[in-house]
């Protein structure tokens, strides 16, 4: 079973070495889809915001995944 796992031997687990990789990947993916969504498809400021906050999570969630594995 997947549950949360403690490292007591001091080192750092996988996804907090790479928080500055997720935060990045978070961020990007969240103005590429801001970008995409109020420039190219002339979307209204609130929906892009919605979109951008969506996709940004996901694409957190997803880093965070890969940085676990």
């Amino acid at each position: 079973m997947g549950g949360l796992q403690i490292e007591t031997n001091g080192t750092e687990s996988g996804a907090m070495k790479n928080w500055p990789r997720i935060a990045l990947h978070t961020a990007a993916a969240a103005c590429f889809m801001f970008l995409l969504q109020r420039y190219w498809l002339n979307a209204s400021l609130e929906t892009s915001l919605l979109w951008a906050l969506v996709f940004g999570g996901c694409a957190a969630g997803l880093a965070y995944s890969q940085a676990n594995r």
